[in-house]
């Protein structure tokens, strides 16, 4: 008869430091979209139209989703991940269920790996109408900015495989 047990294995050094890193990557692009809602010079051709407030308060969004997002990450390698604060509604203060959680992680990482993906080669390729208000410099600060949410989905992968790892039953 073999026993199995729940047992949840301490967290490697490399999935923690993964998991913070991938906090960090989404930092340029959100960054690079603050400046071009408050009109930074970030390489703009002369006679760049205002943007809209309504588009400029979907640009602000979308970086604070997705910085919020990439530390949402942090909880596959923080205690608060396994039992969530009492104040968080719904799933504050009950365990969280392993599969619920790598499901999340993994459809997240293929969701992200996918639309990081497309948009770098869009931008790299310059398809569709992209970013006419954009010089050469502009544009080249656009992909040094961007660049780097093409190790988001990858590094998201490993962080949820760890957790995977560190929470299958032990024979």
């Amino acid at each position: 008869m073999t026993m199995t047990s729940t047992a949840i294995r301490p967290v490697p050094r490399w999935a923690v430091r993964a998991a913070h890193a991938i906090a960090l990557v989404t930092v340029p692009s959100g960054l690079w979209r603050v400046a071009l809602v408050t009109g930074l010079p970030i390489g703009y051709v002369a006679g760049r139209p205002p943007i809209p407030a309504g588009e400029s308060a979907y640009i602000i969004g979308l970086s604070v989703v997705s910085e919020l997002a990439a530390l949402l990450t942090i909880g596959l390698v923080k205690p608060w991940g396994e039992v969530p604060p009492r104040w968080v509604p719904l799933v504050g203060g009950r365990r969280m269920r392993p599969r619920a959680v790598l499901a999340a992680a993994y459809t997240g990482a293929t969701l992200i790996t996918l639309f990081c993906g497309y948009a770098a080669l869009a931008a790299i390729l310059r398809l569709g109408s992209g970013f006419p208000f954009l010089s050469a410099t502009g544009h080249a600060i656009l992909i040094v900015c961007y660049l780097p949410l093409l190790a988001w989905g990858p590094l998201t992968y490993a962080v949820a495989y760890s957790y995977q790892r560190r929470h299958r039953p032990v024979r």
